[in-house]
Parts: structure tokens; sequence; C-alpha cells
């Protein structure tokens, strides 16, 4: 049985969410500050964290840094804002998915079941520990990149970036995928945002759109990231 942790500071929305994933089958415990939540999540080590942003001793972003820093549990943020470029922060930060205050009990639960899909035990493809494309590697473990033997310094959202096409080299991914798969905003049409983030990848790796080394555009379909030629 999956346990759900939620950190949430409103008592009586608290019970409720606890009341809807226990109704879902759900194991469930809570944290009602951002350090009680910090505490358990290392402690109990739960299946994914429900993660509320106004909390009363520390921000709920900087809760789902410390978090990201110790652990890769997925975490649905719970938010107040449906500002686009809010949203983008937060996954930028971390997160796997978010939903917008108010929201109701069968939406937490269908994102809950599909964030927890997307896990070990899903048809995804399975992460390998570590890719070497030509003088590239990555490693999902410590989270790390290198590129001739020197460590490349990335955003959590770079990082993810490159990962998902290293995973798919030599392939044509495109940028629906990539706000799906990466942001996990299926539904928007943030593509300026994956522009950006892989003007800013190709930069680390010493390229460009014109001369490109790993990253190649596929013009009107998407991205293709390959070995060196030679």
């Amino acid at each position: 049985m999956p346990h759900i942790l939620v950190i949430e500071d409103d008592t009586e929305l608290r019970r409720g969410l606890l009341r809807f994933l226990s109704d879902a089958k759900f194991a469930t415990s809570a944290a009602a500050t951002g350090m009680a939540g910090l505490k358990a999540a290392v402690e109990t080590h739960p299946d994914l964290v429900v993660l509320d942003l106004g909390l009363p001793d520390i921000p709920g972003q900087e809760v789902l840094t410390m978090i990201r820093v110790i652990s890769q549990v997925p975490i649905i943020v719970a938010t107040g804002s449906d500002d686009e470029r809010t949203i983008i922060a937060l996954l930028n930060a971390g997160a796997d998915d978010y939903l917008v205050k108010p929201f109701a009990a069968g939406q937490l639960v269908a994102r809950v079941r599909a964030v927890l899909r997307r896990g070990p035990g899903s048809n995804r493809r399975e992460p390998e520990p570590r890719i070497t494309i030509g003088q590239l590697a990555v490693d999902v473990a410590r989270r790390t990149a290198e590129m001739d033997g020197r460590t490349l310094t990335l955003t959590p959202k770079e990082f993810d970036l490159l990962y998902y096409l290293a995973q798919h080299v030599g392939e044509v991914v495109t940028k629906r995928q990539l706000l799906t798969e990466v942001w996990r905003l299926p539904f928007s049409n943030a593509d300026k945002t994956v522009d950006v983030h892989v003007s800013w990848l190709r930069r680390k790796l010493g390229e460009s759109a014109q001369n490109p080394r790993y990253l190649h555009t596929v013009r009107g379909v998407g991205l293709r990231l390959d070995p060196p030629a030679g």
C-alpha cells in the first residue's frame, strides 16, 4: 500500500486530505510545518509527498528544494496560484505535479495515482544509472553530468532535460513530449520554456543551435541527442 505524506498546516484541510487518501486505500501520515515535514520525509520514506506552499515556518518552495536535495520522492505541490510562470518555477525546482486550490478529492487521488504510475513498476522506460554518449556522461543516482571529465553546473530542470534526452539517444523528441515528461505540463503551450532551457543546456555543453555538437534540432519536429560525428 503506497504511503502518502501530507504537509499542510490547515488542520481541517489536512484532515480532509488524509480522509480522501485513506478512502482511496493509501497509507497516510501528516505534518503541520515545514520542519516537521522534512523530518517525516527523511524518517518515514513516503512513496509520495503532497506539499502545501503556505506553511507557517518555512515557505513551501524552500521545503520542496530541501526535500529534493535529500530525496527523489515524487512531490505534488498544492498552490493557490495558477500563474504559468509560478507553476513552471515549481516544476523547475523539482515538483512532479501540482494542484491549484481549491481542488476536489477525486482530482487529488487521480493526480497521486498518475504520479505514482510514473515511478518504479510503471510501464515507462526504466532509469539507467549512468549513460555515456561520446565525452558526455550522465549519472542519475548522483544527478550529475560530466563533459570531457569536467562536471557541468546544471539546474535541476536542465539535468532532467539532459537525462531524458540521453535516455532517448538517437531519437527525435518533440516539445510536446518534453512538456509532458520533463515539465509535467501535458496541456501547456509553454514551448518557449523548452526553447530557453535547450538554449541554456547547449551553452553548458559548449555548443549552439548553429554549431550543434550533441543537441540537434529537427526542424518542425523536435530535438535529437546524438554523439558527436567522428
